[in-house]
């Protein structure tokens, strides 16, 4: 399954809408297009193995970028908009990327780029810029023809760097054809429904795994991709209602933005013809899940992976109302949940979330990562704490290094994160823990007040006593700050390394 094949027997079909703009990509565009985009790979002596990088907003030729080196046999590593240049040139440099396309929208952070990576071949998208070329340009005097040796190539994507900095995951290639099926697809398909009639909605940034991978999930299977430029809740529900979504990946962050709109804004709004709301990337507290079920109906579904991809759970609204907080049995690789010595604990035991028999980890350029991911009995982690029910459902605690010891007692921020955004005064919150001469450590909460003109003081106190009255003592928050807006990244994980590294800086 590709998108050529779908250019052949639906040319006219839209492969993606742009939510703001209302361009429409046709397959038969898309595949005339990464036809030439790949031409112009080889035309600049990329071959199979090779790395391009992209750095790009939301925008119209983003796919048809990732969609030519795919076929190509390239490896395309897509950049968070959000880094700044220094992120960034250690990403291209660490990747080896030897083209680097970006848009004129990312002006001035790609203007400092030149200087930090010499050697790259520079394009931008919307005209040329500086010392980048005219992307569309150079497309456009290659021959619309598939190269001759047309191989299957694969995005290498770096982890989000929440808790440090990124690493590359870098997949093998195996010199495949390029409409190769992977297991993305086939659980797009067969866990979440998805079809060549599917209508999905992205919210997010594309240059993030789950986005980028779901909606070129949706292209190989032949459906109808929706592109919002920025995700606004109200403006998600009327495409919806407009596109008769049927499907969308989502982030808990998407849901409590539309949950917190007035009731009669929300009723405006038919979602009926949505049939799978996949959601994943950070906890979802379960009265917020609770109410988007009640709202959507059954069709929320949640899945825990990563961009390694060591392992996949997956659970669906009926069995989430049973097992209420999992994020479902493992149908990827095989759950275990370990002590500190790598050794399985018994069901309902706190411990490391590992997969066992499940795909490689491998970071490009970071054996001792690599290394550290692995346990005495080669089983993998992305570094999560957890424990498992008899049956093999899998509940997130949080991950290990965001745990606050305090007098000896470990605490976990998420529990009480989850608590404080059910509050109708929040709009988002970070709990980590701070320096404490006589604890260790003390939890602070970081709030984001659903309205800033809030009194501080008065909201700190009300929050004091709802986190009391409904958490035991000891993991009630010892301190409570304000922010206008909280570092979240835009798939929904918090940049909580950011938040607690201000307080220990102080120190």
């Amino acid at each position: 399954m590709h998108p050529y094949l779908h250019a052949q027997t639906q040319p006219d079909k839209p492969a993606y809408i742009m939510a703001g703009s209302a361009e429409v990509v046709t397959y038969g565009q898309l595949d005339a297009r990464s036809n030439q985009g790949a031409q112009l790979f080889r035309s600049l002596g990329l071959n199979g193995g090779d790395v391009i990088a992209i750095l790009m907003e939301n925008n119209a030729r983003f796919f048809e970028i990732a969609w030519a080196a795919q076929r190509a046999g390239l490896y395309y590593v897509c950049v968070s908009t959000k880094l700044t240049a220094a992120e960034t040139q250690y990403i291209l440099q660490d990747c080896g990327a030897q083209v680097f396309i970006t848009s004129t929208a990312m002006a001035p952070l790609i203007d400092e780029i030149p200087a930090l990576v010499p050697g790259l071949t520079l394009f931008t998208v919307g005209g040329a810029h500086g010392a980048y070329a005219d992307f569309e340009a150079a497309r456009a005097a290659m021959p619309a023809t598939p190269v001759a040796d047309e191989s299957a190539g694969s995005d290498m994507l770096y982890s989000s760097g929440t808790t440090g900095r990124p690493k590359g995951v870098k997949p093998a290639l195996n010199g495949g054809p390029i409409d190769q099926p992977n297991a993305l697809q086939m659980m797009a398909q067969g866990l979440f429904g998805f079809s060549g009639d599917s209508i999905y909605l992205s919210p997010a940034p594309l240059y993030h795994a789950a986005p980028l991978r779901w909606c070129m999930s949706v292209h190989k299977l032949g459906g109808t991709v929706i592109v919002m430029e920025k995700f606004d809740p109200e403006a998600a529900l009327a495409l919806i209602e407009k596109h008769k979504v049927s499907c969308g990946q989502f982030v808990p962050t998407h849901f409590v933005r539309m949950l917190k709109l007035p009731e009669e804004v929300r009723a405006r709004y038919d979602v009926s013809s949505m049939k799978s709301a996949v959601h994943a990337a950070a906890p979802c507290p379960v009265p917020v899940k609770e109410q988007m079920i009640a709202w959507w109906g059954p069709v929320i579904f949640e899945y825990y992976a990563g961009t390694e991809g060591n392992g996949f759970c997956w659970i669906n609204s009926e069995n989430w109302l049973t097992h209420k907080g999992s994020v479902g049995q493992a149908v990827l690789g095989e759950l275990r949940i370990c002590d500190e010595d790598g050794n399985p604990v018994p069901p309902r035991t706190e411990g490391a979330v590992y997969f066992a028999n499940g795909p490689a980890v491998a970071y490009h350029n970071a054996p001792e990562k690599t290394a550290e991911s692995y346990n005495q009995h080669g089983w993998t982690t992305l570094g999560d704490v957890g424990w498992a029910d008899e049956e093999g459902y899998l509940y997130l605690t949080d991950r290990k290094s965001f745990m606050i010891i305090s007098g000896g007692v470990n605490i976990y921020p998420q529990e009480i994160e989850n608590l404080l955004i059910t509050h109708p005064k929040v709009a988002d919150a970070a709990v980590v823990g701070a320096p404490c001469e006589e604890m260790g450590e003390k939890v602070v909460a970081v709030i984001q007040p659903l309205a800033w003109a809030e009194d501080h003081t008065a909201l700190s106190e009300e929050l004091m006593a709802f986190a009391r009255a409904n958490l035991s003592h000891v993991k009630s928050p010892r301190r409570i700050d304000f922010m206008q807006e909280l570092p979240r990244h835009a798939t929904g994980k918090l940049y909580k390394r950011l938040i607690r590294d201000a307080y220990w800086a102080k120190t």
